[in-house]
């Protein structure tokens, strides 16, 4: 049964209010309520059409006001945030987690409540050398994430279970994305990979594996309309080391030794080029890859763009030029194998 009124969580950013947009658009809806503490950008709130815009803090036990008031039955949880911005850090951990214990409090005091929808990360997995090459939905991280979004992401998930434990007639569809990139969406790794040199870990080839910001966009609007129970890998088939994804964006790779690599976070984030943190710096280190079987066959749902495709989709739409003239680079790389191949004989 399709829903008949949605409440979305953090619509001022791009996918909470991209998806408010498209729930406005579908007239089997009957009311769409975008809920955040900011306004949306204007062009935004004008593309969310018929979508009522609330100024709420989820971390204020009124949203179950908002919630029962409007009578809503489906949740939209899409606020979670691994960039801290200019609130910091305690306040995202403080909107991440306290907001997401308020919003479930509220859903379990209304009746009508019957479907709960929860934008997590893979980050629950942690980042770690001795990960398995691929994780599955039923696997925990080896390390487990001591701090950050990715510690956050693990608590929320365990809030969210235990609202399931304590009201089975609900719905729940917990979605677990990998690393968004996309022209449109602006993240801590869109910006990382737009710089002209990129910091990289002396001795370390991540594997990142990637979703595109539309295809994330589908998979919650699939989530919301359908009721699709249970915990969901949701990344793009495909994956790219990091030395590969840096040289098709055209940028300098500038490896980093170890020990050096948390001052210098410290001074890009002063910098106000990246906000590193340390589950970030971590992930640049080992990298990390899901099992995205479970989207395809009980979920129902194949992303369109491959890893590969949705970063040079990235790289094309922002626009990125080379900082160094490739043919450049291949001469050199030519040059190198020709000294190489004669030293060998």
């Amino acid at each position: 049964m399709a829903p008949n009124v949605v409440l979305v969580t953090g619509v001022s950013r791009f996918l909470g209010g991209h998806l408010a947009a498209r729930l406005a658009a579908n007239p089997d809806i009957e009311r769409v309520l975008g809920v955040d503490t900011v306004p949306p950008p204007r062009d935004l709130l004008r593309r969310m059409g018929r979508a009522e815009f609330v100024r709420a803090d989820i971390r204020n036990p009124l949203i179950a006001k908002v919630i029962a008031t409007a009578k809503v039955d489906t949740v939209v949880h899409a606020s979670l945030s691994a960039n801290p911005g200019a609130t910091g850090r305690t306040a995202m951990k403080e909107m991440n987690v306290i907001g997401t214990m308020q919003l479930l409090a509220a859903c379990q005091k209304s009746d009508l409540v019957r479907k709960f929808v929860v934008k997590s990360t893979t980050a629950v997995y942690g980042s770690s050398p001795r990960d398995p090459a691929v994780f599955t939905e039923s696997m925990g991280p080896k390390d487990l994430p001591s701090s950050g979004y990715a510690k956050d992401a693990v608590e929320v998930e365990g809030y969210v279970r235990g609202y399931g434990r304590r009201r089975p007639d609900v719905t729940i569809s917990t979605l677990r994305f990998t690393n968004f990139i996309g022209p449109r969406i602006d993240t801590v790794l869109t910006r990382y990979f737009a710089l002209p040199v990129v910091p990289t870990v002396l001795g370390y080839d991540a594997r990142v594996q990637l979703l595109h910001s539309e295809d994330a966009l589908a998979i919650l609007e699939r989530a919301t309309l359908h009721d699709l129970p249970g915990v969901f890998n949701a990344g793009a088939d495909g994956l790219l080391l990091l030395s590969q994804a840096i040289r098709r964006a055209g940028r300098v790779p500038m490896p980093v030794p170890s020990f050096a690599v948390q001052p210098f976070a410290q001074v890009v984030r002063g910098a106000r080029l990246v906000d590193f943190s340390p589950e970030q710096m971590r992930f640049l280190n080992f990298g990390r890859v899901v099992d995205t079987a479970k989207l395809r066959e009980q979920f129902g749902f194949t992303p369109r763009w491959t890893t590969q495709q949705a970063f040079d989709d990235y790289v094309r739409g922002r626009g990125l030029r080379p900082v160094i003239d490739p043919e450049l680079v291949n001469d050199a790389e030519r040059g190198i194998r020709g000294v190489l191949a004669r030293l060998g004989r």
